[in-house]
């Protein structure tokens, strides 16, 4: 069969114009059969991309902000520093006319240290780093201070603190006066009393800083705490603060050891008199007990001698010589002497032995 391609050609464009709808034809509603006209469609789009680029535009202006806990918010119209600071919250601007500037009212610290290590956790986290602190001391000589100072902010009187000293308040405030009040008191001092009197430099310092920082008109900080770290000295100083130790430390030990020989001689002593108070008081009771028994001896011989009447001595005289009768009954041999006087005993000897005498008395 064959193909007309211009037949095809003509039936096609019949079919495309068949399509068409006409513009002056209006649509009917779906759903009630109203008539709509046909340029709707268009002004709705229109409206559509206008609430879009409205929200576009919200977006990038960004006409609010969130004070978080911690921050206050300072606005600015026109340039100029509204008194009263935004506290936390969302709060809403006029874009291009006014700004708000978010302050960190929180604890911040300010590290005066020769190294780097102090502070690296950065502004955002409230840790300054700054200079060590040098110092002439009281003669001259140059002396390093290291100290951290804790402080913050008035939030009542931000606006105004902010206005009068900018974002970088804290190095015109808490450093050029921690500076002043450090080289105002280590300078009263010699180098090698530094250390010594460390205590007391501190709580001056302290006291001074809190004293400066109270005088700036309109309270704007509030200081927390000022600790003194390190007083770094001279070499030279230094080494002789060495010495003098080293000389203190001997004396101490010398001292100490005299302490404890003198202590050790007073223990001995104390022992050795304990011992001679104990000897003399047993030699005392010793000598109390023969004083006792020689007094108790001594009035027993009183009372005997008391006892011993003249009648009594005769009679017991009588009675010796009956022994000495009875005993030359048994030995004729012996030999018996009698007391000048008649007094008894009487004594008697055997003749036959010489070697043995006895004593008969009473």
């Amino acid at each position: 069969m064959a193909f007309d391609l211009n037949e095809h050609l003509k039936k096609k464009q019949q079919n495309g114009q068949g399509d068409r709808p006409n513009p002056q034809t209006p649509k009917r509603d779906s759903v009630g059969g109203s008539k709509i006209p046909q340029d709707f469609g268009g002004k709705k789009f229109l409206l559509m991309i206008g609430v879009v680029v409205m929200i576009a535009i919200v977006i990038l202006a960004r006409p609010f902000v969130v004070i978080q806990s911690g921050e206050v918010g300072i606005k600015v119209t026109a340039g100029k520093y509204d008194p009263n600071p935004l506290r936390p919250g969302i709060h809403f601007f006029v874009p291009i006319l006014q700004n708000v500037i978010v302050v960190d009212t929180r604890v911040r610290i300010i590290n005066f240290s020769r190294t780097e290590d102090m502070g690296v956790a950065g502004k955002n986290q409230g840790i300054f780093r700054n200079d060590a602190i040098s110092v002439m001391d009281s003669r001259g000589l140059s002396v390093s201070i290291e100290l951290t100072v804790q402080y913050q902010l008035n939030a009542n009187a931000t606006p105004k603190t902010i206005e009068t000293y900018g974002l970088s308040w804290e190095q015109k405030i808490i450093n050029p006066v921690v500076r002043d009040v450090v080289r105002s008191v280590v300078g009263r001092y010699p180098a090698e009393e530094l250390p010594i009197k460390r205590n007391e430099i501190a709580q001056m310092i302290s006291a001074n800083i809190q004293e400066e920082i109270s005088k700036l008109p309109d309270s704007p900080v509030t200081l927390k705490s000022v600790q003194l770290r390190e007083i770094v000295l001279p070499t030279n100083i230094r080494e002789q603060i060495e010495k003098v130790q080293i000389a203190r430390q001997e004396s101490e030990r010398v001292r100490y050891e005299v302490l404890r020989a003198k202590q050790e001689a007073e223990k001995v002593a104390a022992l050795a008199k304990g011992e001679a108070d104990a000897n003399r008081v047993k030699a005392q009771g010793i000598a109390d007990a023969i004083l006792i028994e020689a007094n108790a001896q001594s009035k027993a011989n009183k009372a005997i001698a008391d006892s011993l009447t003249r009648p009594l001595l005769e009679l017991r005289q009588i009675e010796t010589q009956n022994k000495f009768n009875e005993a030359l009954k048994v030995n004729k041999d012996a030999q018996i002497f009698l007391t000048p006087g008649g007094a008894v005993p009487n004594i008697w000897v055997d003749s036959k032995s010489r070697k043995q005498s006895t004593s008969v008395g009473k």
